[in-house]
């Protein structure tokens, strides 16, 4: 059957890296995480002071000279800037926030979305962010636009922070999620928007499992199609 490009979108806290990591594992594709990559900038932006602000030269200059790459090792994601492992680094309340900052500079944008492309262009890859289905690949085959009520994702992001040991408050992190939707929606350079054509899936009262394997019948079904 066909390789498709499918692409994740949604808001923060939906579930995006879950299901696109479950739904590349059962159909035999590559998992891209795309916030990585932006997580991995504000990372290194924070760690060299720089300010980030939307508009900021700077920032486009430190993307250019950076170097992301995102490899699979024993079934996970690992992410490597400039050639240091950190996958757990970039998954703090910090660089999430800076992150989400970042996102809106379109010199930024421009960079990490042409490796998002050049990362899936020949098919066969479950891509997630907030703009695959309307910036990155408008002509992705499948297009998943994941949601979830705002308490919903607030707890989900509470409990994966509780799991690991950090000490986060529950309505701070309701907070947080509501302006990173706003700010995610506001912005001028790709905001997040519903494509026309991308299948809704509200996970509010769904397991992981059950979403997964809603994306894959889907999957099958449209390859299917195309390869008749």
């Amino acid at each position: 059957m066909k390789k498709l490009i499918i692409a994740i979108d949604g808001p923060v806290g939906s579930g995006k890296s879950t299901l696109a990591r479950r739904v590349a594992e059962l159909l035999g594709y590559v998992y891209v995480d795309t916030g990585a990559m932006y997580r991995a900038l504000a990372f290194k932006a924070l760690r060299n002071g720089l300010g980030l602000d939307g508009q900021d030269a700077e920032l486009v200059a430190l993307a250019r000279a950076t170097r992301i790459d995102l490899r699979a090792e024993d079934g996970t994601q690992r992410v490597i800037l400039d050639h240091d492992d950190v996958t757990t680094a970039i998954r703090t309340p910090e660089v999430s926030q800076a992150a989400s900052k970042i996102a809106v500079n379109p010199g930024v944008r421009q960079v990490l979305v042409a490796e998002q492309r050049r990362a899936g262009e020949q098919g066969g890859v479950v891509m997630e962010g907030r703009d695959i289905g309307s910036v990155v690949f408008p002509d992705a085959q499948l297009k998943i636009f994941l949601t979830a009520s705002p308490e919903t994702r607030a707890e989900r992001r509470w409990r994966e922070h509780q799991q690991k040991g950090d000490q986060i408050d529950l309505q701070r992190t309701l907070e947080e999620i509501r302006e990173r939707d706003r700010r995610d929606l506001q912005r001028s350079t790709s905001p997040l928007v519903r494509a026309a054509d991308a299948v809704v899936v509200d996970s509010t009262a769904m397991e992981p499992e059950e979403v997964a394997r809603l994306v894959v019948l889907l999957a099958r079904e449209k390859s299917s199609a195309q390869s008749s």
